[in-house]
């Protein structure tokens, strides 16, 4: 239900938990907390909150706006603004949340995008920046603020953030100021690049301090007094532009490049449209947020008949290890898991010569190995799924290896380019002196992701060529040229012809060129193929960063894995599961997990923290747990010869009072030598069917996730009941008895 009215104040509307009032200037002054008596309000009183702001993306200002007007009849809201502009705005009338749609913006006037907000709160505990939401969690508040999306092109983040993709680093914020102050030295909003040398991805976590908070997105922001912000943005794509890209930009190894970003036709900002929230914080995801996915049709991906984002629904996967499998289905069956990653198998490149048959169109090839005969995917798929089990591998996303079809020896013509020139003078088969017309950035080295030289090339025609530098006096030429490169074939070339300096990932193993919007929409459709023709189900996509480096970013990943989804749709197959090496506001809706790297850097079962090794735990841990996802452990846990029963009863507590998912390392020849391997499989399965069922209570999760406990879980005498122990120094402390759907047994 929505009402609204016009006051002395301007506009006010409401939903079951939430009011707002809109100024006649077109700035929120108000958001109240209505499912209490006490109507807490949210919205600082010297900070009003414009509903929407207009960016000159040329000039780079932002246009504020001057006046409001509410038709109460077609529900049309009227901003008028500085610059001319007039904008008018759809509000629906729904019970949880207010939908905001943008219907059209006269005159322009310059502005290429707009923004929803940024709407201002004095919330200063959690912030989502990845889906752009402020959370409160504690029992006195347990409140929440919050928007979502309802278009690919409406973005989480802010109309000036580059390439459509937030930095990557780290912002200062104390989530409780009592419990963590901040030093003299720090105040909070302060920003800070990560640590290591730019390129291992484990060395960018160097803060275990709380209040150094990592941040993947910025549809959430704090100020200096820690109040929490969130904005949402559209942007108008239909026009060529550049801009000066890394989204790592503070560290050498990742200075920005220079990028043309390819104009896309008919992707405009009118049409952009929201849904804003506020909602008793523990019941917001379930109640509310799933809500606005369902009935705004938003992708909704399952497991086992329920929503990823469920916690009932999270659970880890098996990951392989050497590649021997005669029991890894019967384990993963065992353990109530759902999926098998097969690592061990190495990269999956993207390669549209092989039209989806990985393993060759007879399935002739066999590299999944059994002590009775190797497999083909298709074949070991077929044995999984007869255990309700999906198979899985690694790709390198959209990066285009050499050798593959669009890559080379015959390179597409549908690649990325960073920059665009003319040859200046013929050019024979065997020339490596290549003139061009304009040597503006073309010093600059290959991707802005390691700056990889060996990756520095541009195309011309149907060849690549090698270079490295340009000289800075006319004639401009191409220095340090290698013809033919990466296989393709010398030719010659023309005055006037255009040379592309392309676009490319980074190397160790990744090497490879980023295709353009239209070839990445093919690509993500071959990895649906993929899926049906090989029996896969899960994907683990490594280097998905590199949907960022076209320059369109956040809408770049959501249009990739919609692509693939609506693909798999048309084909008849279930929600594929991914994990990958990031998260953003573009894949948090198709994205079910998020397990990235492992063992001590993410969750150290002996220790009992998050990250001994580095804060990389504890970096992920807050950044999935403030934005309604599964935190991950990363590949980790291996069943081995050392391994306990107690180790396990650990594991799982912490992964279900967390929320967490993790890929349990599974080698068959490691698993075997485990003399408490029956008993850790029980062990595990038990606290999945509980976690499954919603046995546990929420103040009850808040001590399971404290590591300081320790758990004993325990299938209880009738069906669908559990007994759950607390144990100190080996004794009984206390126990609970736990019953289907969180009812607690006295």
């Amino acid at each position: 239900m929505i009402c609204n009215c016009s006051n002395e104040k301007g506009i006010s509307f409401s939903t079951d938990y939430f009011k707002i009032e809109i100024n006649d200037d077109g700035f929120i002054t108000s958001m109240k907390n209505i499912s209490k008596e006490l109507n807490r309000e949210f919205s600082p009183l010297e900070k009003p909150s414009p509903l929407m702001q207009l960016y000159d993306g040329k000039e780079k200002i932002y246009h504020q706006p001057i006046s409001a007007d509410f038709s109460k009849f077609n529900k049309t809201l009227t901003l008028a603004y500085s610059n001319g502009s007039v904008a008018e705005i759809n509000v629906s009338p729904e019970e949880k949340y207010f939908k905001f749609t943008l219907k059209s913006l006269s005159p322009r006037n310059g502005i290429d995008g707009i923004q929803w907000g940024p709407y201002h709160t004095n919330i200063t505990n959690l912030f989502g920046e990845i889906i752009g939401v402020a959370r409160d969690t504690s029992e006195a508040v347990n409140y929440s603020i919050g928007m979502l999306a309802l278009d690919d092109n409406t973005l989480g983040g802010t109309s000036e953030t580059i390439a459509d993709a937030a930095p990557f680093q780290y912002v200062i914020h104390s989530p409780d100021s009592e419990l963590y102050p901040l030093p003299d030295s720090l105040h909070e909003g302060q920003v800070f690049t990560l640590g290591g040398n730019g390129i291992s991805d484990v060395a960018f976590y160097a803060h275990k301090e709380p209040y150094y908070r990592i941040v993947y997105g910025n549809s959430a922001i704090v100020d200096e007094q820690g109040r929490i912000s969130i904005n949402y943005h559209s942007r108008d794509r239909t026009f060529e532009r550049e801009v000066y890209y890394s989204l790592i930009p503070n560290m050498a190894a990742n200075t920005p490049n220079h990028l043309e970003v390819q104009p896309l036709p008919g992707i405009d900002y009118i049409g952009s449209s929201i849904a804003l929230y506020g909602s008793p914080d523990s019941t917001v995801l379930m109640d509310v947020i799933h809500d606005i996915v369902k009935a705004e049709d938003l992708p909704y991906p399952t497991i086992n008949g329920k929503w990823v984002k469920d916690p009932t629904a999270f659970v880890p996967d098996a990951f392989t290890s050497g590649n021997l499998n005669d029991s890894i289905i019967s384990y993963t069956s065992r353990l109530g898991f759902k999926t098998i990653s097969l690592y061990d198998q190495g990269f999956l490149r993207p390669d549209r010569g092989n039209q989806g048959y990985i393993d060759g169109k007879d399935f002739e090839n066999k590299p999944i190995k059994l002590t009775a005969g190797n497999k083909s995917h298709k074949e070991f798929s077929e044995l999984a799924a007869a255990h309700g089990i999906s198979i899985g591998r690694t790709p390198i996303t959209n990066a285009l290896a050499p050798g593959t079809k669009d890559a080379s020896p015959v390179p597409s013509d549908s690649l990325c380019y960073q920059q665009k020139r003319i040859l200046t003078k013929d050019m024979s088969t065997t020339d490596t002196l290549i003139f061009v017309d304009d040597p503006t950035h073309l010093e600059e080295i290959a991707s802005w992701e390691g700056h990889a030289e060996n990756l520095n090339m541009i195309k011309i025609g149907k060849e690549l060529i090698f270079y490295l530098g340009v000289s800075t006096e006319e004639p401009y030429r191409l220095l340090n040229v290698k013809r033919g490169y990466w296989g393709t074939t010398p030719t010659t070339h023309k005055e006037n012809d255009t040379i592309y300096k392309l676009q490319v990932t980074l190397n160790y193993g990744y090497d490879g060129l980023i295709p353009n919007m239209e070839l990445q929409d093919k690509i993500a459709e071959y990895y649906a193929d993929v899926c049906y023709l090989n029996g896969l189900g899960y994907y683990d996509f490594d280097g998905q960063e590199f949907l960022f480096n076209n320059g369109h970013g956040y809408y770049s990943t959501k249009r990739f894995f919609r692509k693939m989804f609506e693909r798999a749709d048309e084909l008849g197959l279930p929600s594929i599961r991914f994990t990958g090496a990031t998260l953003s506001e573009g894949s948090w809706h198709y994205q079910s997990i998020w397990n990235v790297g492992g063992g001590k850097n993410l969750y150290d079962a002996d220790t009992r923290e998050w990250g001994s090794a580095t804060s990389q735990g504890k970096d992920l841990r807050d950044v999935t747990y403030a934005n309604f996802f599964p935190v991950g452990m990363g590949s980790n846990f291996p069943i081995n010869s050392d391994a306990t029963v107690e180790q396990y009863e650990h594991i799982q507590a912490i992964s279900v009072g967390m929320g967490t998912t993790y890929s349990l390392i599974l080698n068959q020849k490691e698993v075997e030598s485990c003399p408490q391997k029956d008993a850790i499989f029980e062990v595990i399965r038990t606290w999945e069917d509980a976690r499954a069922a919603d046995a546990f209570p929420r103040n009850l999760k808040r001590r399971l996730a404290d590591p300081s406990f320790t758990w004993r879980l325990k299938a209880g005498k009738s069906k669908d009941t559990w007994v759950l122990t607390e144990l100190k120094d080996g004794q009984m402390v206390e126990e609970i008895n736990l019953y289907r759907g969180s009812i607690e047994i006295k």
